[in-house]
């Protein structure tokens, strides 16, 4: 245990200073949702008589519009159940596949490797990834309230705030099944990163592996006879399994709507996508000779 903490500490330490990992990872999403949000306020409110008039109108466009009080505490719900959105994967897989190959990059895993077993070096960097995801949810968390902030203020609505303590306990399981969700998507990129020790590859396999699987079961499988809530649709895809999830915990008509036995198809499908990934990285890297690096 002494040497697996060595092993965060290291890696923190190291993360630490790298000022580009953490504008792009933990910052940028954040200020770009701020900055789109408040554009985008804007703009609605300078076409707001037209766009309210237009019976198609999306339904999100109709609570923007609206002139009731904009209730901060289930805004934050909102917020929360998106913490793992597309645009927060994309960043935040910039600073993991900075830490899982970055030793490739930079040549010292002979500098560490002899100082630690090779499992420790590892969990050590899930550890470090874990932490960066955690500041980076709590960054977009701030900022949607902030952007919710300035939509209320554009649009001259009045604020509420009502969060009971379910409230806080949606928020903290909403955003706990997006940490898993975020976990689960860098895991493809450790074992792409020791696999192939290559910096670019632990970036581009998961976001073409992700796209595939987002498509797969909405396009490719239904054809052939699979329905989106099938064992085969659901294990392929592990972020809609999750997305399932979080659906269940908001509760309401689409939580009612859930076909039975989802929760264990989602269940099975994030394990399968985490642990084997996981398990196969540590075997591959202890097996990896990296005398001459």
């Amino acid at each position: 245990m002494t040497m697996w903490a060595d092993a965060i500490r290291a890696e923190a330490f190291r993360l630490s200073k790298s000022r580009t990992t953490w504008f792009w990872s933990v910052f940028f999403a954040p200020i770009l949702l701020l900055v789109g949000g408040a554009i985008s306020s804007v703009v609605i409110d300078a076409n707001a008589t037209k766009m309210a008039a237009d019976p198609e109108a999306p339904p999100e466009l109709t609570q923007m519009l609206s002139t009731q009080p904009l209730d901060l505490g289930q805004a934050m719900i909102a917020n929360a159940a998106g913490l793992s959105n597309a645009l927060v994967l994309l960043f935040i897989l910039i600073g993991a596949a900075t830490v899982y190959a970055g030793d490739y990059r930079w040549e010292t895993w002979r500098l560490v490797s002899a100082r630690n077993t090779r499992p420790n070096l590892l969990l050590g960097k899930l550890a470090v990834v874990v932490g960066l995801a955690l500041i980076a949810m709590l960054a977009m968390l701030v900022s949607g309230t902030i952007s919710d902030l300035i939509q209320a203020m554009v649009f001259e609505r009045d604020l509420a705030f009502t969060l009971s303590l379910g409230d806080v306990g949606q928020i903290l399981l909403l955003a706990g099944l997006c940490l898993l969700r975020i976990i689960q998507f860098t895991m493809i990129g450790l074992l792409a990163a020791v696999m192939t020790r290559s910096l670019l590859v632990a970036l581009f396999v998961p976001l073409v592996l992700g796209i595939a699987q987002f498509f797969l079961p909405m396009q490719v499988l239904p054809p052939m006879g699979f329905l989106p809530d099938s064992w085969l649709s659901v294990l392929v895809n592990p972020g809609g399994g999750l997305d399932t999830l979080k659906t269940l915990v908001r509760g309401g008509p689409d939580a009612a709507a859930v076909a039975d036995g989802m929760v264990l198809k989602a269940w099975l499908s994030f394990a399968l996508w985490t642990l084997l990934p996981a398990a196969g990285a540590i075997v591959w890297f202890n097996r990896q000779d990296l005398s001459k690096e």
